[in-house]
């Protein structure tokens, strides 16, 4: 699966959201790291969701762009 990212650059470093993902955020000294960090945190904020969902009825829908 893809995501969209926002880079937000300031002189501490780049942090990094995710725009499907509220709250979902992370940082690096450099793109590659803020990049490899947001990949971690992407799959840790959808393991998170699965476990607030757990037992529930889940279904997924594609939207054409």
């Amino acid at each position: 699966m893809r995501y969209a990212v926002i880079f937000h650059r300031s002189d501490e470093g780049i942090s990094v959201s995710v725009l499907g993902l509220p709250g979902c955020w992370s940082e690096g000294d450099t793109d590659a790291e803020a990049l490899e960090n947001i990949r971690d945190a992407i799959v840790e904020y959808l393991a998170a969701v699965q476990d607030a969902t757990g037992g529930q009825e889940v279904h997924e829908v594609e939207v054409a762009s």
